[in-house]
């Protein structure tokens, strides 16, 4: 197992790809360490998404790549969408009572999922560049909830 500064050293955004099925036992512990990182008041604003069939990620990476950008993922065997949900707790009190955490806890869940795949010997690459709701479409992601992440 590695120590956790060799792990931040090797994380890094891969672009590339091996055409092999990512297990799901490795997708099963990816979404746990995502879905076990802190958040404000236990918040928990975000549902997770995992894609391995292979024509479903296919379109999610057209969706990915709308913008002329992330060629690369049409060689991902996988994709985890993030979308922002409502927060199941809502801070009372304090100097800050109307701060939304959410993009933060998004963010910390996010980078939590992408070293426990690193410790699998996966790689990762956070998207900021898709389109939103083509990827609902894509799942049948009903509702208002954003897209945050892919």
């Amino acid at each position: 197992m590695m120590d956790f500064l060799e792990l931040a050293q090797k994380r890094q955004s891969c672009r590339s790809y091996a055409n092999s099925p990512v297990e799901i036992e490795k997708l099963e512990k990816i979404l746990e360490a995502a879905r076990l990182s802190p958040s404000a008041c236990n918040s928990q604003p975000w549902k997770f998404y995992a894609v391995t069939h292979p024509e479903k990620c296919a379109e999610v990476a057209l969706a990915t790549q709308e913008d002329g950008l992330n060629k690369f993922t049409s060689q991902c065997p996988a994709f985890i969408v993030i979308t922002e949900e409502t927060a199941l707790l809502i801070a009372k009190g304090g100097k800050k009572p109307n701060q939304k955490w959410a993009k933060f806890d998004l963010g910390i869940a996010t980078i939590c999922a992408c070293l426990q795949a690193e410790e699998l010997g996966l790689g990762t690459c956070i998207m900021g560049s898709y389109n939103s709701d083509k990827i609902k479409q894509i799942l049948g992601i009903a509702g208002d909830s954003p897209v945050a992440i892919v």
